[in-house]
């Protein structure tokens, strides 16, 4: 995998004087069927989270609250993005390493998978990471 497959994306966004709604579907906005959600929330100033790839996964990730900053590295180049947000959203595919951090008090990330949760699909080591890129190259 490599950058070029990350998508920014605007999601749908309602504007009404009651408040805004933004939604996403699985198939049309988020790009796989969602097997799984979940949020971080809380991390403590100066925490990062992250700091993995996956082999298989893909994500769809979303500031819901707050912004922080998301990198991500296919094992040659690096990206920065910051979120800040609700209606904007980024498409993550497997493959690539990711941390996120920068976290704003009272921030909330909303982390939609395209899998459910598998241990060994994980590659925690930065070095085997880029093994893994120079075999899946």
């Amino acid at each position: 995998m490599n950058l070029s497959q990350v998508e920014i994306k605007q999601l749908p966004k309602i504007e009404d004087d009651r408040g805004n709604l933004t939604f996403v579907e699985g198939g049309n906005q988020v790009p796989f069927d969602i097997k799984r959600t979940y949020l971080i929330y809380d991390v403590p100033g100066g925490e990062a989270r992250g700091g993995h790839a996956y082999r298989e996964l893909d994500e769809f990730i979303v500031a819901l609250s707050g912004s922080f900053n998301l990198h991500l590295d296919d094992g040659t180049s690096q990206l920065k993005i910051n979120l800040n947000r609700s209606y904007n959203a980024v498409f993550v595919p497997h493959g690539l390493w990711r941390k996120m951090d920068n976290f704003s008090t009272n921030s909330l990330c909303l982390v939609l998978a395209s899998t459910e949760y598998n241990e060994a699909d994980y590659i925690r080591d930065y070095n085997e990471f880029l093994k893994y890129t120079v075999a899946n190259a």
